[in-house]
Order: structure tokens, then C-alpha cells, then sequence
């Protein structure tokens, strides 16, 4: 059963149109006919709308409760899927999923976000909100990949760090910021792949790669639409106006450098086929990592550091280059 989004309304009413005519005399001549009509009108609807999505709409579409996540992927891209638990120092987090597996003959370290499927898996994965554990159990799988020479592969979809009481009496910024610094140094290549929501540090702790890329109608930003909105205007409902202020779709990072490949997804959505979604994301996959694997991983090392570097440039009015900004 689709669940339609409050902007898709005018192509619910036509679908439920199409499937009452469907269901009532399908064999009359005359029916027949207004369902070809119909069905014609639904997907010129259909390509008009999703061509010209606004960011707050992206955004929707990239909360969307059947958008597929790492439990789903690690099933349609993966073999021998293994996975581990707990960070060896507090406990399990069940809001990050990790382990080995093959892709492609090849055996990867695959780790990503969770939000749950169903009320009572999402409430135990809080929502795919990481505690400190969390971080530190992905760091600790990312170190045993290194170890023994295995690409990783992370896959982002979370609103953002869990910011409660518990989670900062045990560390929550230390543990995003050892992985920032780790991942920037790590000996392996990354492939991070931003398939839904990529909210702030929680998103970026695993988002330090190589390669950095995003599914077409995924979002990547410092803060939510509301968060923003609640901070600029002291209202939450402009959040509309600052999803497009934020920059935070896919053509936009692309632009601006932030991520190296958008990724599209089926019409609609990646949750309307989450079959052909993993198999365009395999694809892609497969290419960067033997682009990254060809390389000796001192250059690799050399070119991340690079990666990150313009990232963090300006240009100064004195020069047309970017520049660093220099210390204050």
C-alpha cells in the first residue's frame, strides 16, 4: 500500500480514480478506454511533479516512511551479511547497523543508520537518532576494516545525533569528533552513500569518504528545515522557506562540491522500487570502489585530505583562486 505525501494528493485522487474504474466494469469497451485516458493523464502528472520539486518537497520524500534503509539495502546489494554488535565499552546501539559482507567478491565493511520499520522497531531504534555507542561501535568496525585491508561503505539516513541528557553525560561530541578524525586518516577506501535524511554531525560521523554520494531526492544540511526555522524566525511552520535557504538537496551539493554523484531514483521516489533503486545504487557502487581500490592508498589519503581542504575555501576579494581563510 503506497502512502502518499500531502503534495502528491492531486495524483492519489486520480490513482483512486483508475482503480474504482478498474475494480467496478473493466470489461466494457468504454471504461477500457477512459482507463488508458486516465492512466495517460496520471504519468504526464507524475513526470511534471517530480521534475520540479521543491526542497521542502525533497525533503518529504526523503523522510518517507517506505524509503528503503540499510536493513533493506544490506538484503537487495549484499551477501553473507554478518552482523556485529556493541561499541566494548557501554553497549548495543541499534540505531547504527554494521558488519561484513561480499559485494561483488569483494568482502566490505557495511555500516549505516537505521530509523526502524513499524512503531516498535523505530522506537527502538530511536528513530535512527545514534547515542555515543553507536559512533563508537561504527568506529570500532571501521578500525577492524583497516585491519584487515576492507573497503568501507556507510549509508546515511538520520535526523541527527540523539541529543538527550544520557547521550552527552557519555560523550556524544567526543564520539562524533574521534570519528571525523579517524575517518580522515583511515588506511581503507570509503564510500559514503547519503540515502535519505543526512541531518548535521550525526549524519556527518559517518559521511568523512572518499567518495561521497547521494541518492537524487536525499537531503544533507547542518540542521533541519524546523531547527533552522525555529532558530531564524522563532517559528517551526517556515520551514519551507528554509529548507530553500539551507542548499540542501542533492544538485545543489553537487554544485557546490559537497558530494561527487547524485544518483536517480526511481519516479517518485526511491520507495516506489526498491528493487531498481539498489540496483542503480550497485552500479554506481561498483565503479567507485574499483576506482578507489586502483589507487595506492597513500594517494588516496593524499587526495581525501584534498577533498576536504577546498571544501573549506573562500574566495578572498584580492584573488580569484580560493583561499583558506587565514586565522583570526
Amino acid at each position: 500500500m503506497r502512502d502518499f505525501l500531502e503534495f502528491e494528493k492531486p495524483l492519489k485522487e486520480l490513482a483512486d480514480r483508475i482503480d474504482k474504474l478498474t475494480k467496478s466494469e473493466p470489461d466494457k469497451p468504454a471504461v477500457q478506454r477512459l482507463i488508458r485516458i486516465l492512466k495517460t493523464r496520471l504519468a504526464r502528472m507524475e513526470h511534471d511533479l517530480y521534475s520540479s520539486l521543491t526542497p521542502w518537497q525533497r525533503t518529504q520524500l526523503a523522510r518517507h516512511p517506505q524509503r528503503p534503509s540499510i536493513v533493506r539495502y544490506v538484503n537487495l546489494l549484499f551477501r553473507d551479511f554478518i552482523e556485529l554488535h556493541g561499541d566494548r565499552t557501554f553497549g548495543d546501539d541499534h540505531a547504527i547497523v554494521g558488519g561484513f559482507a561480499s559485494f561483488e567478491g569483494r568482502t566490505v565493511c557495511v555500516i549505516g543508520h537505521e530509523k526502524g520499520q513499524g512503531v516498535k522497531d523505530r522506537i527502538r531504534r530511536n528513530f535512527g537518532m545514534p547515542h555515543p555507542e553507536g559512533y563508537r561501535k561504527a568506529l570500532r568496525l571501521m578500525k577492524l576494516a583497516e585491519k584487515f585491508h576492507r573497503p568501507v561503505i556507510t549509508f546515511i539516513d538520520t535526523p541527527g545525533a540523539y541529543p538527550g541528557v544520557g547521550a552527552e553525560e557519555r560523550g556524544q561530541a567526543e564520539a562524533i569528533a574521534k570519528n571525523l578524525f579517524s575517518m580522515a586518516t583511515l588506511r581503507v577506501p570509503i564510500v559514503a552513500i547519503i540515502t535519505g535524511e543526512g541531518g548535521s554531525g550525526g549524519a556527518l560521523a559517518l559521511g568523512v569518504a572518499d567518495r561521497v554520494l547521494m541518492l537524487e531526492h536525499a537531503i544533507y544540511s547542518v540542521i533541519s528545515p524546523e531547527g533552522c526555522a525555529a532558530i531564524l524566525w522563532n517559528d517551526a511552520s517556515k520551514a519551507p522557506e528554509a529548507a530553500a535557504a539551507l542548499k540542501m538537496t542533492s544538485e545543489e551539493l553537487l554544485r557546490l562540491g559537497i558530494v561527487d554523484e547524485v544518483i536517480p531514483e526511481p519516479l517518485g521516489g526511491a520507495h516506489r522500487n526498491h528493487e531498481a533503486m539498489a540496483a542503480q545504487l550497485a552500479k554506481t557502487l561498483s565503479a567507485h570502489l574499483s576506482a578507489l581500490e586502483a589507487q595506492p592508498i597513500d594517494n588516496l589519503l593524499a587526495d581525501r585530505y584534498e577533498k576536504y581542504r577546498r571544501m573549506a575555501a573562500v574566495a578572498t576579494p584580492h584573488t580569484s583562486s580560493p583561499e583558506c581563510l587565514p586565522p583570526s
